[in-house]
C-alpha cells in the first residue's frame, strides 16, 4: 500500500494501487486484520477513481460542437 493520501492521487496511481489491493485479497495470503485494512483502502480507492471518472465525463460533456461536429469551445459546467 502507498503512503500517499488518496485525495492526492491521480486516477492512474489510484487505479494501479486498487489493482494491487484486489490481487492481494484474491490470493488470500493476507492475515484477517490486514485484509480488513486492505479492503477499506480498496473501497476508498474505488470511490476516488469513480469521482475522478465522473469529473472527466463532465469535462468531456462540456465540450460544445459547431454545426459540422468540430469542437467550438467549452460551455461552463457548474462546480468545475
Amino acid at each position: 500500500m502507498s503512503d500517499t493520501p488518496i485525495p492526492e492521487m491521480s486516477f492512474e496511481a489510484a487505479m494501479k494501487e486498487l489493482e494491487g489491493v484486489v490481487g492481494q485479497l484474491e490470493r488470500g495470503d493476507v492475515e484477517l486484520e490486514a485484509s480488513i485494512k486492505l479492503y477499506e483502502r480498496g473501497a476508498e480507492l474505488k470511490k476516488h477513481c469513480e469521482k475522478k471518472l465522473a469529473e472527466a465525463e463532465e469535462k468531456v460533456a462540456a465540450i460544445t460542437l459547431d454545426g459540422e461536429g468540430n469542437p467550438a469551445g467549452l460551455k461552463p459546467v457548474e462546480g468545475l
